[in-house]
């Protein structure tokens, strides 16, 4: 190895053409954009008080990587919801790691004429039950009667 030295005005002409310019204009403000995001996203994850340190959020164009440690099963789920549940995120690489693992949750696609009450019978079969998964996804719902289809619920274990 070692330092290998070239005539700086010779060869070719990349950088000085206006197309390749704007290429790297370009590239540079979709980087600008997918910082911008990151930061946004883990300022979400950081406004729901959930405990995760060592934070960290990657994104590359629709995908997000999620990086992290919390010793809550619960709070890495509500993480990876949290970024699922945002608008142009279509996949939530996660890298948070559980210390202790604890048990995993079920994952739930609402459905048209859901109801948690609906949802609570199908999995515990006791429609009573609705509040606990109410509370498994707090603080994302605010109010047990406000879900919408396509939104991903935990459903925790009973």
């Amino acid at each position: 190895m070692g330092l290998f030295s070239f005539l700086k005005s010779a060869g070719a002409k990349l950088m000085g053409t206006k197309a390749a310019t704007n290429d790297l204009k370009a590239a540079a403000e979709v980087e600008a954009a997918e910082d911008r995001k990151e930061t946004m996203l883990e300022a979400v994850v950081r406004s729901m008080g959930l405990g995760v340190d060592d934070l960290s959020v990657d994104v590359e164009g629709d995908t997000v990587t999620v990086f992290g440690q919390t010793e809550s099963q619960a709070d890495r789920e509500k993480v990876i919801l949290t970024l699922g549940n945002i608008e142009g995120v279509a996949t939530v690489d996660d890298r948070i790691s559980v210390v202790p693992p604890k048990d995993v949750s079920v994952f739930y696609e609402v459905k048209g004429g859901d109801s948690l009450s609906k949802i609570a019978k199908a999995h515990y079969g006791d429609p009573m039950k609705y509040m606990k998964i109410f509370e498994a996804n707090k603080p994302m719902l605010k109010d047990p009667s406000l879900i919408y289809p396509g939104q991903m619920l935990r459903i925790p274990q009973d």
